[in-house]
C-alpha cells in the first residue's frame, strides 16, 4: 500500500521558516490554506463539470443528489480521502520527520541525564 503521508512530505532543504510568534498558530494557519486551496479548486472543478452536462441535458443537479457510489467506488474515494489529508497535514508530517532526524531529539536516556546532571 502506498503511504500517502510518505508521498506528501516533498520538502525544501533546511529549517521551515516562520513568520508568526506562535509556530502553532502558523501550522494550523497552514493547514487552513492548504484545505482552502484544495478545496477552491475542486469547487471552480465540479461547477465546470456540472455546467457543462447541464447544459449538454445529460445530468442534472437531482441526479448528482441522489447518486449512492457503489463499493469500489467508495474504495477509491477513501483512497482519495486519505491522499487529501495527508497533503493537508504535510506540515505536521514534515516537522515530525525534522524531529526524528536531529540528532539531538534521538539521544538515549543516559545522555540526557547526564547533560540535566551538569545543569
Amino acid at each position: 500500500m502506498i503511504n500517502d503521508i510518505l508521498l506528501s512530505s516533498s520538502k525544501a532543504k533546511g529549517k521551515r521558516p516562520y513568520f508568526l510568534e506562535d509556530k502553532a498558530v502558523e501550522r494550523v494557519l497552514n493547514i487552513t490554506m492548504a484545505v482552502a486551496s484544495e478545496v477552491a479548486v475542486m469547487h471552480e472543478r465540479l461547477d465546470t463539470i456540472e455546467r457543462l452536462l447541464a447544459s449538454k441535458n445529460i445530468l442534472q443537479n437531482a441526479e448528482i443528489e441522489a447518486f449512492v457510489p457503489d463499493a469500489t467506488q467508495a474504495e477509491e474515494r477513501q483512497r482519495w480521502h486519505a491522499s487529501y489529508i495527508s497533503r493537508v497535514l504535510r506540515i505536521v508530517q514534515q516537522e515530525l520527520e525534522a524531529l526524528q532526524q536531529d540528532p539531538a531529539n534521538n539521544r538515549s536516556m543516559e545522555e540526557i541525564a547526564e547533560e540535566l546532571g551538569r545543569i
